[in-house]
């Protein structure tokens, strides 16, 4: 399968953008309503590493390619965690940021705790990306992060459907490539995709 059709963000998204995001954190709306990247918008970061401030950016990634991916501990597509952290691996050097954020909106497959899920990823996967704290994909409680990804940027709009669903983002902090959960993270198309975003401003 193909992924969605690329676009860039128009100015008409991004004040559409700023008016989705009422409601939201101070600093959230102040980011969208600038237009700002990916970078600013708020995720919250797991508390497992002790204490301290969990709100956090993803401007460390800036300069990167990322791909953000929904997890799931209870899925069907749980086993696709061995293809993330295996292309992780293998394209970390060039430039390519795996990130999962847990969540438990389909079918309840994400129950578990911090601590249960790092427990999981890292004895059944040997999971070494970065899980960031459970959010919502979808729904009034929808994160700012997954409002961006998913309504932010004309021609990869709609709901998230399911768990492991992927974006791609280049390393200026757009949204350039969007695949369903049926496609594996080493799926030909996608591997393609990712490898040429790496191509870019390869540093």
């Amino acid at each position: 399968m193909k992924p969605i059709a690329r676009t860039a963000l128009p100015a008409a998204a991004i004040i559409a953008l700023a008016a989705m995001v009422a409601g939201t954190a101070p600093d959230a709306r102040a980011a969208a309503a600038a237009g700002a990247p990916i970078y600013s918008i708020p995720v919250a970061r797991m508390k497992t590493a002790g204490a301290g401030d969990t709100t956090d950016t993803l401007a460390p990634m800036k300069g990167d390619v990322m791909l953000v991916v929904n997890v799931a501990s209870k899925c069907g597509f749980t086993k696709q965690y061995t293809e993330l952290e295996a292309i992780n691996r293998k394209y970390a050097p060039r430039g390519l940021r795996v990130i999962g954020f847990p969540c438990n909106d389909f079918g309840g497959q994400e129950p578990g705790t911090e601590e249960e899920i790092v427990t999981f990823c890292r004895t059944n996967y040997d999971v070494t990306f970065p899980l960031y704290a459970k959010l919502h994909t979808k729904g009034p409680e929808q994160s700012p992060l997954f409002k961006y990804l998913t309504q932010g940027v004309e021609g990869l709009t709609g709901e998230v459907k399911w768990n492991f669903e992927k974006f791609l983002v280049s390393r200026d902090g757009k949204v350039v490539a969007r695949f369903p959960s049926k496609v594996k993270p080493d799926s030909p198309e996608l591997v393609a995709a990712i490898e040429t975003e790496l191509a870019k401003g390869a540093k």
